[in-house]
């Protein structure tokens, strides 16, 4: 009888741990991704976000052989990529860059594309991308000035959190919430269950723990 699978996370995004534990799953390793974001040239958003979730799978993989763990482990990878148009925002890490991103963002529309990896420890790679379009309200100087006093925007891709304050700037999002926030909760799911990580007996487990 094959042994129940392990789950290595290929981030160190509090975010998407979070979101993991949401829905039932503490992943036994946690093996941060770290590789090259520049874009390519003419590389598309959509693209991007594929090509770098595939990326950081096969890094933490790679690792985790390296270290000689998870021999029989899942490797989960996702990257979020924010756009409008064809242009790709950065993931701000100064103030400039942040208000960059404000400024190109309000009163419009953008799309959040996440791509979501899972490697086998055979190799075998199953993906999925998510998009997702949001639009913002108009944001007046007074908001932009205070968002960015806040400093939630810090290593954000497009430079905003909308689990955060930025989420009072959304009129209309079509799509998958969990997705913006790092990790397509819907997708996450049907992948690992249809590699046999065992997702639903979690639950079972966390609603006797819970007394549901």
């Amino acid at each position: 009888m094959a042994s129940r699978p392990e789950l290595i996370l290929a981030s160190a995004s509090p975010r998407r741990l979070a979101l993991l534990n949401q829905i039932g799953i503490d992943p036994e390793h946690l093996l941060p991704a770290h590789v090259d974001e520049t874009p390519e040239k003419g590389e598309l958003p959509r693209k991007l976000a594929s090509r770098l979730s595939d990326l950081k799978a096969l890094t933490a993989q790679h690792k985790a052989r390296q270290a000689g763990i998870g021999a029989n482990a899942l490797v989960l990878a996702a990257d979020t990529v924010v756009a409008v148009g064809r242009r790709i925002l950065p993931k701000a890490e100064t103030m400039e860059e942040a208000s960059f991103c404000l400024n190109l963002l309000s009163g419009r529309s953008h799309r959040v594309f996440t791509g979501l990896t899972v490697l086998t420890p055979s190799g075998r790679k199953r993906h999925r991308l998510v998009e997702t379009r949001i639009r913002f309200k108009r944001l007046s100087t007074r908001e932009m000035e205070a968002y960015l006093a806040s400093a939630e925007w810090r290593d954000k891709a497009g430079g905003y959190a909308i689990q955060g304050i930025a989420g009072a700037f959304v009129v209309k999002l079509t799509g998958s919430y969990s997705a913006v926030v790092g990790l397509p909760l819907h997708e996450t799911v049907a992948l690992l269950a249809g590699d046999g990580y065992p997702v639903h007996f979690n639950w079972l487990n966390q609603s006797s723990l819970t007394g549901v």
